[in-house]
């Protein structure tokens, strides 16, 4: 196996990629990007990732950015997790689904709602509408446990860490549905793990 690097930042969107290298047990290393210190817009990581965002994963020769293509590149390197659904299977296509639909429809009508911006015509608008978007979420967390029903997959770790997020903030009220759903995702070891990992480095970085 060619060696992983995560480039990281504590408590950033780069936690949910931590949690998945936990769930699936992969061996792997941190490069820690101090956001504080303004490290993501220096000409080293901006050569990562032009963006000069986290994550960013190094797997061998590959580099790759953006948390779904992450999620969904790390979780079929590691099929031995249980974790993804295999092509053919019938998952296969929900499994990819959610991942997209939080990408291209859920987190930019929560940023606009967010922004406060005036939501322009609804042809013109990815998502639609805000509330169509939450409501077809909620419907399928309400099939629960999972976002796939009984299989807990990769993409609950992008749903899980983000929702855990966006209730606490308050974009987004935690109607039971999400409530539960988070409740089951936060008694999971891995975000535990990568708590405690977090919690290490802010102190080293603070210190």
């Amino acid at each position: 196996m060619q060696p992983i690097t995560l480039y990281h930042s504590p408590q950033t969107r780069s936690a949910g990629t931590l949690i998945l290298l936990e769930e699936l047990q992969a061996p792997y290393s941190l490069q820690v990007v101090n956001i504080k210190s303004g490290l993501q817009r220096q000409s080293a990581y901006l050569a990562v990732n032009p963006m000069g965002k986290v994550p960013s994963i190094r797997h061998g020769d590959a580099l790759i950015t953006e948390q779904v293509a992450i999620g969904i590149y790390l979780a079929d390197l590691f099929p031995q997790a249980g974790i993804t659904p295999a092509i053919g299977d019938a998952l296969r296509g929900p499994y990819l689904r959610w991942y997209v639909f939080y990408a291209a429809s859920f987190e930019p009508a929560m940023i606009d709602k967010a922004l406060k911006r005036e939501p322009g015509p609804v042809a013109m608008m990815p998502y639609g509408d805000l509330e169509t978007t939450v409501a077809t979420l909620v419907a399928q967390l309400s099939r629960g446990p999972w976002l796939l029903g009984d299989s807990f997959t990769a993409v609950d770790v992008l749903w899980g860490t983000a929702l855990t997020w966006m209730t606490g903030f308050k974009l987004l009220e935690a109607v039971p549905p999400i409530r539960h759903y988070i409740d089951r995702w936060n008694a999971r070891p891995s975000v535990k793990k990568a708590a405690d990992i977090d919690a290490e480095l802010l102190k080293s970085l603070n210190g």
